[in-house]
């Protein structure tokens, strides 16, 4: 028979229980962007919500040694904690990875090889990989099981269908590597897709249509401003249904 744990035994393991969520919250923070990314030719911004304490989404975005400017942005498969430290794992692999000067296909083809090797059940993270350079005002794209990215140009917002197999799958998955010219002005949104999941009380999504018409509404805005916008939308069209999922977003604005 199992013994029950007197009161101020379990009040001790509440106690450490919320010590090691917060410690896991602090290490989660130190792998998110402190602040936007402001050079003379991009402007960066970010949004991140966790459904729980600590959350299954990552980002990050940065400056490399040939002058361009990174970016990722992640989706791990579950919630919680458990999906924190699978994301704490993506993250240290790409950090190894991206300054390497390869293109984002083969970004994420290493990503997924180092991933499969240390396979975890039920496991995998999808996401999105940008390299932008100034001087050719060109990105190039490269994405894996993420909807998305949403390209905000001439007054319209579209989605591009990039999408292939999630890193930690299948060794063999291959991605391919989408480029785009930039005009000053032009902005890309990356996000995950707990905000076109957001559900509300009668089951309907907040979907990709109503994402692409606030871009196209709000591209005149800041992109910090937009950015909370769209979180702001998104909690207003679920309507006190609790989130379900994490959240998180990065705008990349091109400015001259």
């Amino acid at each position: 028979m199992n013994a029950i744990a007197p009161p101020l035994e379990t009040e001790a393991l509440e106690r450490l229980r919320e010590q090691e969520l917060e410690e896991a919250r602090a290490i989660q923070s130190v792998m998110l962007p402190s602040e936007s990314l402001r050079t003379e030719s991009v402007t960066i911004s970010h949004e991140f919500q966790p459904v729980t304490e600590v959350g299954g989404d990552f980002l990050d975005y940065f400056e490399l040694t040939d002058g361009s400017i990174g970016l990722y942005l992640g989706d791990v498969a579950g919630k919680g904690l458990p999906a924190a430290m699978y994301a704490a794992l993506a993250v240290g692999t790409l950090r190894g990875v991206h300054k390497t000067g390869q293109s984002p296909s083969s970004v994420l083809s290493t990503l997924n090889k180092r991933l499969t090797i240390r396979g975890t059940p039920r496991r995998y993270a999808a996401i999105q990989y940008a390299v932008y350079d100034p001087a050719m005002r060109r990105i190039q794209v490269a994405s894996a099981g993420m909807v998305g990215p949403f390209v905000i140009s001439a007054g319209r917002c579209r989605g591009l269908e990039l999408s292939d197999i999630p890193p930690g799958l299948f060794g063999d998955a291959t991605y391919a590597t989408h480029t785009m010219s930039l005009r000053r002005g032009d902005a890309i949104l990356f996000c995950s897709d707990g905000i076109t999941d957001a559900m509300n009380a009668d089951h309907e999504i907040f979907g990709v249509e109503r994402l692409q018409a606030l871009c196209e509404e709000c591209r005149h805005l800041e992109p910090t401003e937009l950015l909370g916008r769209l979180f702001r939308e998104t909690e207003r069209f679920s309507n006190g249904r609790e989130q379900h999922d994490d959240m998180a977003a990065a705008l990349f604005v091109c400015t001259t």
